[in-house]
């Protein structure tokens, strides 16, 4: 079953948070939807490889650029590392402009497990669709290793840093924290049966599978 389908995406605008694949599956998404595509952020993201990358503040400028590409990333230059930060033009102007706005709503620091600060997620209020990634590849090591803002979650599901990222204590954290629709626990390549376990606990709908090996698909637990 298609990525898009199975976390139900619809046109508009779709969030993904979390850790552990989010660029990925942006990237995946971006290729599979039908019609125009924005990747963009509301946090800060690296420009997309292959991808057009319109700063412009022109919606007419951004139209344009849809027109000449199916798929564009928009965003704000950042005044170091390369980064994008969240367009000018807003969140609500691009969704007026293209049939799927993608947003990137948090950061990770390349880690695959994830705890959220009081200030994020920045989820647009127009968001119709909110996703969560959880890496796989994080359970079974320390919090401490594997975990961005470690000690949010260690105050979170009452663990210390040296403790393993069991998939009961990732799930706790997310139930606990109930940021999103539907998760995708992602990388299950790595160790499938953990990510089953961690997925049959989640609270939401969740999906395994792997997005860099798309031939894996996706299964529900």
């Amino acid at each position: 079953m298609a990525l898009a389908e199975t976390l139900g995406v619809r046109p508009g605008v779709t969030s993904v948070i979390g850790s552990g694949g989010k660029t990925s599956l942006l990237s995946a998404l971006a290729r599979e939807l039908p019609g125009t595509v924005v990747l963009t952020t509301t946090t800060h993201i690296l420009p997309f490889p292959d991808v057009p990358l319109m700063t412009s503040e022109d919606a007419a400028d951004v139209r344009a650029a849809l027109a000449a590409s199916r798929v564009v990333c928009v965003g704000s230059q950042a005044e170091k590392d390369g980064k994008l930060v969240a367009p000018e033009l807003g969140i609500d102007a691009l969704a007026s402009l293209a049939d799927h706005v993608l947003v990137e709503a948090d950061g990770a620091r390349r880690l695959p497990l994830k705890a959220h600060a009081p200030w994020e997620p920045v989820i647009p209020a127009c968001s119709g669709r909110t996703i969560l990634v959880l890496g796989t590849s994080g359970l079974g090591h320390p919090v401490r290793e594997k975990v961005h803002r470690p000690e949010l979650f260690c105050e979170l599901v009452g663990c210390t840093p040296d403790d393993l990222a069991t998939p009961e204590l990732v799930a706790r954290a997310a139930n606990a924290e109930a940021l999103a629709d539907v998760a995708l626990v992602n990388q299950a390549d790595v160790a499938p049966d953990a990510a089953h376990d961690l997925a049959a606990l989640l609270a939401i709908p969740a999906f395994v599978g792997s997005v860099l090996l798309p031939s894996s698909g996706c299964a529900q637990d």
